[in-house]
């Protein structure tokens, strides 16, 4: 599953957060281990996106302690639009965060172009944001995420806006560009999609729609990277079901899963 060793890649102990006007979401417990890539489902509203911007630094908790994550090693955070600079081509968008660090913009280019070739752009460095299709803008967010080797990469369903043929590739392309990096990073993705995080994930934490809790956790089989025709195989079935009824039960829904 996850890469072996002592350390953990990020984790939220007994974390509470609270907020005017509603119910405080938690308390969460969550550990990440280094190389391993975590799925948080839930509805709307359960704070899987908090919990992405508490592991990110972006966001304190009103309670209990964060490790990892951004005090530890480097993170990265990958939204649910590109969040690209319009008036920049793509290659000095991806480099940006290198170049923000201190490197010489000609070698934070050049790995910039290197990320770019490993997402399927290596042809396109010098096309502008508006230039691209919705896929093309989210491979270079991936890029510009990918530039600084994290640790830790923090997707917020980044590909929920794409169709469904484009979210397989680039899925495809996810698990290929996490295999093929020594570390591997550790990987916390949301989505609302059971079936994507089945394929995606080690291990899938369910969240409750009420209190942000965590619900289910479910290992799920087989390894990382998928093989050719996993969707097909009763062991991803019987996970999508088993995870679509641990969702259902975070809602509220009683009976059979839809």
């Amino acid at each position: 599953m996850a890469e072996t060793g002592p350390a953990v890649a990020a984790a939220l102990r007994n974390v509470i957060v609270r907020y005017p006007g509603r119910a405080p979401l938690g308390p969460v417990d969550l550990t990440v281990a280094p190389g391993e890539i975590v799925a948080l489902v839930g509805p709307s509203g359960a704070g899987k996106s908090t919990l992405l911007r508490l592991l990110a630094g972006l966001e304190k908790p009103s309670e209990g302690t964060v490790s990892g994550g951004a005090g530890h090693g480097r993170t990265a955070f990958v939204f649910q639009n590109a969040t690209l600079m319009p008036w920049a081509h793509i290659q000095a968008n991806v480099a940006l965060p290198l170049e923000l660090t201190g490197l010489p913009r000609d070698e934070a280019r050049r790995q910039a172009g290197q990320e770019l070739t490993g997402v399927g752009l290596g042809d396109r460095l010098s096309a502008r944001p508006r230039q691209l299709s919705g896929g093309m803008a989210m491979r270079v967010s991936l890029a510009r995420a990918l530039v600084t080797q994290p640790d830790l990469l923090l997707l917020d369903e980044p590909f929920a806006a794409l169709d469904s043929v484009t979210r397989r590739r680039l899925i495809e392309d996810l698990h290929r560009l996490w295999a093929g990096r020594s570390p591997r990073p550790a990987i916390v993705f949301v989505t609302h999609d059971v079936e994507e995080a089945v394929y995606l994930a080690h291990r899938a934490v369910v969240l409750d729609a009420a209190t942000g809790r965590v619900s289910a956790t479910l290992d799920l089989p087989g390894s990382l990277p998928r093989e050719t025709g996993w969707r097909s195989e009763p062991r991803y079935l019987t996970a999508v079901e088993r995870l679509a009824a641990s969702l259902a039960g975070a809602m509220g829904v009683t009976g059979s899963a839809p």
